[in-house]
């Protein structure tokens, strides 16, 4: 081998070793990884109800800590694939199957934020919202059994993530200060949702986040409380802009479900109920409660009458 050979190779080999140790050198640690998408999970599980461990967890589990390709080049924190009503940038990788579609994002934010979307849109993951927020546990396996992954040791490797880094610390008013001081503690305190916007408890009914009303509520007041359009809550509810809600025991902060719960299936039609005040009860929308009874918005029905709460599978 000659000299300008030799120099070559060499020059070469030592790009190489340059390239792989700055490739190394963007690669962040699991406590990094915490660090800096932690404000992220616990607002979102303020507004949302996901518990912040189990965001995070997902997040470290599906992304490697962020080092993941699907993270690194297409924001993919979550592993959520394409599926049929995704209409955003889409990247192939390897998965269950060669060449699976996944969901690639401009940003890490809008994976965390379509992740949430995610959850709280689709039927099957609504029992999850019937879980207590700070049991991370049963939200581990509730995510198995839903269907997230198919991994089936999914749970386990959740909960050893949450436990490992006291993630479960993050689901408790006052928790984030506890983990940074390193203060461990054994068993998780019980308390409620509180939205980051307000000091009222948040409410769920269906997986639908709802609050109960006060003394001199308007659409306004709340829609200013909870950083919300002022259509949103009428629509979300509804009920016309103009609705006296001083007659309305809870009101809807979120969209309500396309039906009721599992465990509800049909509805006894009682004196006085109306559609949308057995919609109002089940968190579903009014619009699909009539569409699955066959009857015309604005069609009331008769006392002792059988309502259809969920779509009859055919």
């Amino acid at each position: 081998m000659n000299l300008k050979n030799t120099i070559t190779l060499s020059a070469i080999l030592l790009l190489s070793s340059i390239c792989a140790n700055h490739i190394d050198a963007q690669k962040i640690t699991r406590e990094e990884y915490i660090q800096t998408y932690k404000d992220w999970a616990i607002k979102d599980m303020k507004s949302s109800g996901i518990p912040a461990s189990i965001k995070l967890a997902q997040a470290i589990l599906e992304s490697s800590d962020g080092n993941s390709e699907l993270a690194r080049k297409s924001n993919n924190h979550f592993g959520i694939k394409c599926h049929n009503d995704w209409t955003g940038k889409k990247v192939y990788h390897d998965d269950d199957k060669k060449g699976e579609c996944f969901r690639a994002y401009k940003n890490p934010l809008q994976s965390f934020e379509d992740h949430t979307t995610f959850l709280t849109t689709r039927s099957r993951y609504q029992k999850l919202f019937d879980l207590d927020p700070t049991d991370y546990k049963a939200w581990a396996k509730g995510l198995k059994e839903c269907g997230y992954a198919t991994n089936p040791q999914y749970p386990q490797l959740l909960i050893k993530i949450i436990e490992e880094n006291q993630l479960y610390l993050y689901d408790t008013e006052g928790g984030e200060g506890k983990r940074n001081n390193k203060k461990s503690v054994s068993k998780t305190e019980k308390g409620p949702v509180v939205n980051p916007f307000s000091i009222r408890e948040i409410k769920y009914n269906n997986g639908v986040k709802y609050i109960e009303i006060k003394s001199g509520d308007t659409f306004s007041s709340i829609a200013k409380e909870f950083n919300l359009r002022e259509w949103e809550l009428p629509h979300y509810n509804d009920l016309p802009k103009n609705a006296d809600i001083s007659t309305i025991r809870y009101l809807y902060i979120q969209p309500k479900r396309n039906n009721a719960h599992p465990d509800y299936r049909t509805h006894k039609v009682q004196s006085g109920d109306t559609m949308q005040s057995i919609s109002h009860q089940y968190g579903m929308k009014l619009k699909k409660l009539y569409k699955f009874n066959g009857m015309v918005q604005g069609d009331e029905p008769s006392v002792g009458e059988s309502i259809n709460l969920r779509k009859n599978k055919k």
